[in-house]
């Protein structure tokens, strides 16, 4: 089954370094996509989340290990089966 695990981080830094470690822990098929999610309502880039969005065709990642990473960066992970 294809999965597509969306991370939500605080900030850019934070998204883009939390990027750079899951292609340490885990082997991607393809590199974690950054995406701005601006709140609703708000215009200002400081009040934006930043998502890494993970394929995962194979259905192979550990969610388990993707959670216990987004929460050292002060994140969260939310799961998007596709």
């Amino acid at each position: 089954m294809n999965e597509r695990h969306v991370l939500v981080l605080p900030d850019r830094d934070a998204a883009e370094e939390l990027a750079e470690n899951l292609a340490e822990h885990f082997e991607l098929e393809e590199e974690p996509r950054l995406v701005r999610d601006a709140l609703a309502g708000e215009d200002d880039a400081e009040d934006a989340q930043w998502l890494v969005v993970v394929e995962d065709a194979a259905g192979r990642l550990d969610a388990g290990k993707l959670h216990e990473l987004a929460e050292e960066y002060e994140g969260w992970l939310e799961d998007h089966a596709v």
